[in-house]
């Protein structure tokens, strides 16, 4: 089991929520992401503790292989991690913005697509989530909405709490509303077009780039306008949230022993710990304590899981098993 070191992303929008959340030490300012676990080229994760500690993921893929991704994902993604996991803490607005599909990124970027889903933490009393269109819209209307400003009034506006699930799938138009703190899973691809971002000036005082021809292509107009998730939240079990061929992710609250069965699973297994403290122990008898706002990577040949709380767990877990 791998704990890894959190890369931390100061930006315009960012807030302060993240270094108490977490429990680390920093005298960052305006960090608005916490990369947990990336295998993105220049923002790659690095083991944080134990003897493999400073070996990056693409070391331990290059390694491990199918032991860590499992055989199917190994085959289909080789050395490349095939997800990324963010918590983001927005004290402003972000940009509004889409990221292409995998056909699309690959043709004008050689790279991954974006699907991704957010799971709500934190929210203001004033937060909210905007995503997908509230109404029918074309590329002719979207031009004409990016010509006066107005996208942001077309797209569904969603008042948001704890708890709350959003899945959002490439093509999807989308904006973090100001209060908002989520955890994010997503597939490998740091890719986003900009559409408005409210006039904004970066630290040199330039208007930040945008890139609306570009996302023109890549928005999917019969996108369907509710892209949230309902669930019922369970106690001492595993509640599936999203199920798709780029993950496929649970929620768990957990408040005693409890066993996560992975025989039948080919894949690796995520998990993201997003309130309490506990303990995590593997079939080989390895231990790995876990608390509120970190993430472990455990291998696809691990074959059961226990969690064991100190305190109330809730968890997060992601693989990709289609």
């Amino acid at each position: 089991m791998y704990k890894f070191v959190p890369i931390l992303k100061s930006v315009l929008w960012g807030g302060e929520k993240l270094i108490a959340y977490k429990e680390i030490v920093s005298d960052r300012t305006q960090i608005g992401e916490s990369w947990e676990l990336s295998g993105v080229a220049g923002s790659e994760s690095v083991v944080a503790e134990g003897p493999d500690a400073g070996l990056s993921l693409s070391g331990l893929l290059a390694r491990d292989g199918a032991d860590l991704l499992g055989k199917s994902n190994y085959a289909r993604f080789g050395n490349e991690f095939p997800l990324l996991v963010k918590f983001i803490d927005a004290k402003q607005d972000l940009s509004i913005q889409v990221h292409p599909n995998d056909a699309l990124a690959w043709q004008r970027h050689r790279a991954k697509g974006k699907n991704e889903m957010w799971y709500v933490i934190g929210a203001d009393p004033s937060a909210h989530l905007r995503c997908g269109f509230s109404e029918r819209m074309t590329p002719e209307t979207y031009e004409d909405c990016v010509a006066r400003h107005a996208l942001i009034d077309r797209l569904s506006d969603y008042a948001i709490r704890p708890g709350d699930v959003f899945f959002l799938p490439a093509g999807c138009v989308h904006t973090i509303c100001a209060g908002s703190f989520i955890a994010e899973i997503q597939q490998t691809s740091d890719i986003t077009y900009r559409i408005y971002d409210y006039d904004r000036r970066d630290a040199r005082g330039d208007l930040r780039e945008l890139h609306t021809d570009l996302a023109k292509d890549a928005i999917d107009y019969t996108s369907r306008s509710d892209h949230r998730i309902s669930y019922e939240r369970r106690t001492d079990a595993s509640v599936e949230l999203v199920r798709g061929p780029y993950f496929t992710t649970a929620f768990a609250e957990i408040t005693q022993s409890y066993r996560f069965d992975l025989v039948a699973l080919d894949s690796f297994l995520i998990v993201v710990c997003t309130a309490g403290r506990g303990e995590l122990i593997d079939d080989a008898g390895n231990r790995c304590p876990l608390h509120q706002g970190e993430t472990v990577l455990v291998p696809a040949k691990i074959r059961s899981l226990r969690v064991e709380p100190v305190e109330p767990m809730t968890l997060l877990t992601s693989c990709i098993d289609g």
